[in-house]
């Protein structure tokens, strides 16, 4: 049975915020993985010409695409891209779900941003060639217009009236030093989430940006444990 990982970022990031993540996967597994960059994200932001539903329409796309290629989808989700794992949960078949600092709740870009370039000056340096990121945080900072905040919203309210119908398997991870989404937040999808198979990770020392926490070598074994468990 082939299996198929699909990673989802998060508002105004890319696919280098679950990258540490997508390589400990991919060298412990052969299975297929994508990791597709929302519109008007990445590299060269342009959130003035997306919506929330292009980054809905971008991750059906993606998962389409992948269920034409394996057996079994795996939908992994980071802050807002949590949000999109669980509507894709939704409306296709998702044999397991993990929700990376799912933003349950809606948070402040601007601190979002902050995080963000504390992250880019200090985690990808540890882990990536000096240059990789970092140098972007100020280009972030004032390339994220006030609508695109509310396109974000609206991700997080088509959502929220359904956390009881989702039945995938799911896994959340939350950093209990995240400043972005409170740990109350991932206390309360727990509860809601209908799935019967529920499992909770707390990652003492993780910020938001969960992938590059300093304890993430102890959680990521037990997160792929639940990704290859029948």
């Amino acid at each position: 049975m082939k299996t198929g990982v699909l990673f989802i970022h998060g508002f105004t990031g890319g696919p280098f915020e679950v990258r540490p993540l997508v390589n400990y996967v991919r060298s412990k597994t052969d299975w297929l993985i994508s990791v597709p960059t929302l519109p008007g994200h990445g590299v060269k932001l342009e959130l003035h010409k997306a919506s929330a539903n292009t980054w809905l329409m971008e991750a059906e796309l993606a998962i389409r695409k992948l269920t034409q290629q394996v057996d079994r989808v795996i939908v992994v989700g980071f802050s807002m891209g949590g949000l999109i794992a669980m509507y894709l949960a939704l409306r296709y078949k998702v044999d397991k779900l993990v929700l990376l600092s799912a933003a349950a709740k809606y948070i402040s870009p601007r601190i979002l941003l902050g995080d963000l370039g504390i992250l880019l000056t200090e985690s990808i340096r540890k882990k990536y060639p000096p240059n990789t990121f970092y140098h972007l945080y100020d280009y972030k900072l004032t390339h994220t217009p006030f609508r695109a905040t509310l396109e974000f919203l609206r991700i997080v309210k088509t959502v929220e009236p359904y956390y009881e119908q989702i039945q995938a398997p799911v896994c959340i991870v939350q950093g209990m030093k995240d400043g972005i989404v409170p740990f109350s937040a991932a206390e309360h999808l727990y509860k809601k989430i209908g799935s019967e198979k529920k499992v909770f990770i707390k990652s003492p020392f993780g910020k938001h940006h969960i992938c590059y926490s300093n304890d993430c070598d102890n959680w990521f074994h037990e997160v792929l444990a639940f990704m290859q468990e029948n």
